[in-house]
């Protein structure tokens, strides 16, 4: 099984309006991780860049304008998806995972592919994939009266996964944690 655990960063949380700054992550297949990615990107120029998003991630309006553009970064990208899947094989593709990514990474990812000009999303990626809080709900159920909320951080920390504060909204931390659930779910 191939599986592509992966965080962004945006500028907002909209993806029709806002782009994408940082995405990480890491490509595990048959449970071996194959290779950590951590891009800096600069935001598609249309995109709205909203400032309570960049404080968030601790990030200024004048860095994510310093990142490489999103056409290099976007060619870096695929050419290491391309190490590991045929994109012209149906059968060949990868999981996405994440935390929250069903609603939120997933549709910001799919739009990044459409701005680079890129029609084949699909050639890359199941439709379905492995939305870690979702994923996280039936073993945190009981809980979760008791829990502030279910954020990355609120299910980490319940599920006995260490947390440091001052990482969270960076996406490579962020996607340590995720896989940290990831494990523990599917080790249980």
């Amino acid at each position: 099984m191939k599986i592509v655990f992966f965080d962004l960063e945006t500028t907002g949380t909209l993806p029709n309006r806002h782009g994408i700054h940082q995405i990480s992550g890491e490509i595990v297949i048959d449970g071996e991780t194959k290779e950590t990615f951590d891009f800096n990107v600069c935001p598609n120029p249309q995109a709205e860049i909203l400032e309570e998003a960049l404080k968030i991630a601790g990030v200024t309006k004048e860095q994510i304008l310093a990142y490489p553009p999103m056409s290099v970064v976007f060619k870096q990208f695929v050419e290491m998806l391309g190490k590991y899947v045929d994109k012209y094989d149906k059968k060949d593709k990868y999981y996405l995972a994440g935390f929250n990514n069903s609603a939120f990474d997933n549709p910001f990812l799919r739009g990044w592919f459409l701005q680079n000009g890129d029609n084949y999303f699909g050639s890359w990626f199941w439709s379905n994939s492995f939305d870690l809080m979702i994923l996280a709900t039936p073993h945190l159920a009981h809980k979760q009266p008791e829990m502030e909320n279910f954020r990355l951080a609120t299910v980490a920390k319940h599920l006995g996964i260490e947390v440091i504060e001052e990482k969270l909204h960076d996406a490579s931390y962020d996607i340590a944690l995720t896989k940290a659930i990831y494990d523990v779910i599917f080790k249980a």
